[in-house]
């Protein structure tokens, strides 16, 4: 039962520690859009996703009114376009993204995510033209999102979509570079991607999903700051069991976003993610979490280990306060949208090399990194193997959301606006691993993935 210091601890949250909610993303399933016709089909998926998240965006507005609750982002997810495309061999995708577009634009959405392909075993029907068309896609849209899963713990890599990937990010990037790159921002690749992820750039409506479902997305590293910059005294264990409680505290409130929006749009509620998403804003950073920990910098030793102390204390927490968990749920290390982060690659302490480390045991991987404009595609290609082959042996998920900014150089910075927020150019290993990209194939499943 609540008391009046848990509703003042959470006003204190949401007013003075960046607590919210940063998403309430609708899932929605284009499966039964498919046509031959192309026209018809774009026509279809429209129609669909205005008729479903019509009322979305009114929705969210109105429960954070009612409840005081900040609702950053309301967004929308939709089946794997790849699967719909299929249906209609040798005609361009693109207009399905422009169809996505005018849907996103129609409900009001922050962004849709979807565009996507599954090739973790191989190419099927229409995901070859999919992936081909991605750059060509989030050139020619505002609002669409895209991810491409190249693996998987229980498939193994697919090199050869390895090799495309590095060579589509680096389109994405050209094809937008009078936008400061801002394609590459919105395409991930992901090895062991989840189906009711809600955060962008990597949300897509899993074909194992219902037909229509709400998916939200809590945050609040600030909060978890807070809590801690009280602690001086305590030991490690201590800290778990404080990050473990405010955690709780934070998804309780997600849990119950989640439950009216369900409620007041008739469709099921699926998942809570419950990850510690952070924002440009000083005092909203993960990275300032570890520094208070006790670090001098994130980026320093130690990193890895206060980060996985953080991503299994704020999964403990979450699980116990909502009746589903799902997504990615843990501790986000995206760059550019953390000040923290930002801080810490400014002043060198912070390379790739660690952030490829910390990737073992956070809730994602290399996101919103930026390098410089020169980098060969298959260098981004090698990035993304060796963070799928985290996410494969690991069995967790990875994921690589890199820039390359068009024209510049390390020790440069690029500005995203808003959440996606500004980042510097971080140097990469520029030793060729051409001839290992170009071998192409796929890299066997680990001995951990024969559990049957």
């Amino acid at each position: 039962m609540l008391n009046s210091h848990d509703i003042l601890e959470t006003i204190n949250m949401i007013d003075n520690e960046h607590l919210d909610v940063r998403t309430i993303t609708m899932g929605i399933s284009l499966l039964d859009c498919l046509d031959p016709d192309m026209d018809k089909a774009c026509d279809k998926v429209y129609d669909k996703i205005c008729r479903y998240a019509g009322d979305l965006v009114k929705t969210g507005e109105q429960i954070s009114k009612d409840y005081g609750i900040p609702i950053i982002n309301k967004r929308i997810s939709v089946t794997p376009i790849a699967m719909v495309a299929a249906a209609c061999p040798g005609k361009n995708p693109v207009a399905f993204a422009k169809a996505l577009d005018r849907a996103a634009n129609t409900t009001g959405v922050n962004f849709i995510g979807g565009y996507s392909a599954l090739v973790h075993k191989g190419f099927g029907p229409g995901d070859y033209a999919l992936i081909e068309s991605i750059p060509e896609a989030l050139a020619e849209t505002n609002l669409v999102c895209s991810s491409v899963n190249i693996g998987s713990t229980k498939a193994g890599i697919n090199m050869d979509a390895v090799e495309k990937m590095g060579k589509v990010i680096h389109q994405a990037a050209e094809l937008t570079k009078d936008r400061e790159c801002i394609g590459a921002a919105k395409l991930v690749v992901f090895c062991n991607a989840p189906e009711d992820n809600p955060f962008m750039a990597g949300a897509f409506h899993g074909p194992g999903e219902p037909d229509c479902v709400i998916n939200v997305g809590v945050s609040g590293p600030g909060v978890v700051r807070a809590a801690l910059a009280k602690a001086e005294n305590h030991d490690i264990t201590q800290i778990a069991d404080l990050i473990k409680k405010t955690a709780f505290k934070i998804t309780r409130m997600g849990q119950l976003v989640a439950q009216e929006a369900s409620r007041r749009l008739s469709v099921p509620f699926g998942i809570i993610d419950l990850s510690l998403a952070p924002t440009p804003a000083v005092g909203d950073s993960v990275a300032y979490i570890l520094e208070e920990m006790g670090l001098e910098s994130c980026g320093a030793h130690g990193t890895t280990a206060a980060l996985a102390l953080l991503n299994d204390a704020v999964k403990k927490g979450g699980v116990m306060a909502s009746s589903h968990v799902g997504g990615l749920s843990g501790a986000f290390i995206p760059v550019s949208e953390d000040a923290g982060m930002i801080k810490a690659a400014r002043n060198g302490c912070l390379t790739l090399n660690k952030l490829e480390a910390m990737t073992a045991v956070c809730s994602v991987g290399l996101d919103m990194i930026v390098i410089p404009g020169d980098t060969t595609p298959e260098i981004i290609s090698a990035i993304i193997a060796d963070e799928a082959a985290i996410g494969m042996v690991n069995s967790k998920t990875t994921a690589v959301r890199v820039i390359p900014a068009i024209g510049k150089k390390p020790g440069e910075e690029i500005d995203f606006g808003g959440l996606l927020g500004y980042g510097p150019i971080m140097e990469v290993n520029r030793s060729s691993p051409l001839k290992f990209i170009q071998r192409g194939g796929r890299i066997p499943a680990p001995l951990q993935s024969l559990k049957n």
